[in-house]
């Protein structure tokens, strides 16, 4: 009876032990969390995996253009209506990587990321070397830039456009208008305007991308302080930049565009810089969302990021403005006059569509996301889609303009994609979201076993009690049976006693 008693005294210590172990978890788990976090998303490389992720995008992305080919060239000219249609996606896969990697004693780090397109015929629909037809952009831009230009500078120009057989309309593989073409013209127009375009040798929308950076970023490596990690301190040396006509315009804010700090809240907006649109741009949370079971907040555009500075004054340092849902950035364009909106203008005010045939601005194919992961800041999926637009124009004394109507053109619009996959899924998964889970299981599993333990070691004493009493009336019965079998013994005549 005592080893029970000492079972039940074993019992309770190793209860309350484990209840303590799972209660102590509850509140270290939260902490473990912490210091696991800071350490796998701060800029350091000592922190292994996390900084050669950092350092070296693992992760798929993909470049989805579509270019808008114009169906009606002559009549355009003749004054009607753009018709277009939609062709694509070209897609390319996307690598970037840093490089000129720099940290510095005041807790940044500076580097240029390195970026390359490789096109992907399987992920295509249709090949770099298929002809379109879209505006001849350096012919309208040379048009708009001698609007205001003498009768004799109209002349040479007319001159030129007839010497170097120039269209408005031009017809081109897909591959020059993006990745660039030689032309004679651009020679011409170098000469006669010096510094006016970016473009020597070769023009294309994207001439300037592949094999090209982004400039210089220094950021916070997170170390100091982790509620700083990835923002921006200084772009190519500034703290602000000078494109636009607002001391709040020309902010850079945010991160890169790539992590964001840890701990996100729904109130907390997402901002970045974007060189490529020569400004900050916003995303503001929209719901709560899961990648491949991992729970993630998702931000999209806010209606007014390309609002006008009357339907959104703090815009106004963007302008000159057209009506909301286009943005005018010449100003960073070396004054060409192109434009930067969501695909097929949508959110964009309706005389943008109606100005043009053939779009259909729908919110699933047009509208970007980005999927965060808001215990780390690093995003999961994310689609980012601008369209980019070309004012066209008849202009006065330029024979070739004709009568085209004032239209913002859609060129092309292009989806930037990418999303955690592979071996780096896997880490980050076991990392980030498994160690929590079981951490999380353990601490209720410890409590739950204590419990148990607890409640075996109350009960025990009373199963103890209970056996005790059962063996006493047992030994008080077989006394009883015992007397009653020797009386009726004496009482038998054929029972002989024992002699003595």
């Amino acid at each position: 009876m005592a080893s029970l008693g000492k079972k039940s005294i074993i019992f309770g210590v190793v209860g309350l032990l484990l209840v303590a172990l799972g209660a102590v978890l509850v509140f270290l788990v939260p902490v473990i969390m912490k210091q696991q976090v800071e350490k796998n998303v701060r800029i350091d490389p000592s922190s292994g995996f996390a900084y050669e992720m950092w350092r070296d995008l693992p992760v798929p992305f993909f470049m989805s253009i579509y270019v808008f080919e114009v169906m009606n060239p002559k009549e355009v000219v003749l004054g009607e209506k753009p018709r277009l249609e939609e062709r694509g996606p070209f897609v390319y896969r996307e690598r970037k990587q840093k490089t000129n990697i720099t940290f510095h004693e005041n807790g940044t780090v500076s580097f240029v990321e390195m970026r390359t397109f490789h096109f992907d015929p399987e992920r295509s629909a249709g090949s770099e070397d298929d002809y379109i037809v879209v505006p001849n952009i350096l012919v309208m831009v040379a048009s708009l830039m001698a609007r205001d230009m003498s009768s004799l500078s109209k002349f040479m120009l007319n001159s030129a456009f007839v010497i170097y057989s120039q269209q408005p309309f031009m017809n081109r593989t897909v591959k020059d208008v993006l990745w660039g073409y030689s032309d004679p013209f651009l020679d011409f127009i170098n000469t006669i305007m010096p510094d006016a375009l970016p473009f020597k040798g070769k023009f294309g929308l994207f001439a300037d991308f592949n094999n090209s950076n982004t400039g210089v970023f220094t950021v916070n490596t997170g170390v100091d302080d982790i509620s700083k990690v990835q923002m921006v301190d200084t772009w190519n040396g500034l703290k602000e930049v000078a494109f636009w006509n607002s001391e709040e315009a020309n902010m850079i804010n945010g991160t890169a565009g790539q992590m964001w700090p840890p701990f996100r809240t729904p109130s907390q907006p997402l901002e970045f810089y974007s060189p490529d649109a020569c400004r900050s741009m916003t995303l503001v949370y929209e719901k709560e969302a899961s990648f491949r079971g991992i729970p993630t907040y998702r931000y999209s555009a806010p209606d007014y990021l390309f609002a006008n500075g009357t339907d959104y004054p703090p815009n106004e340092g963007f302008c000159p403005c057209l009506a909301s849902g286009v943005m005018n950035v010449s100003s960073c364009r070396f004054n060409a006059p192109m434009f930067l909106s969501f695909p097929h203008f949508y959110n964009a005010d309706p005389g943008f569509v109606e100005a043009v045939s053939g779009l259909h601005p729908s919110e699933k194919l047009h509208s970007l996301f980005l999927d965060l992961h808001p215990l780390t800041g690093i995003p999961m999926n994310c689609s980012i889609k601008m369209q980019i637009s070309l004012l066209t124009m008849g202009v006065s004394g330029i024979t070739i303009t004709g009568k085209i109507k004032p239209v913002i053109l859609p060129i092309l619009w292009f989806a930037e994609s990418g999303y955690l996959d592979g071996p780096v899924y896997d880490t980050y998964y076991n990392t980030l979201i498994v160690l929590p889970i079981v951490l999380d299981c353990l601490q209720y599993i410890f409590i739950a076993l204590g419990l148990c333990f607890i409640l075996v070691a109350a009960v025990l004493p009373f199963v103890n009690q209970k056996r005790e009493n059962n063996l006493q009336d047992t030994g008080e019965i077989t006394r009883a049976d015992q007397c009653s079998d020797d009386a009726k013994l004496l009482e038998d005549p054929d029972y002989d006693l024992p002699q003595t």
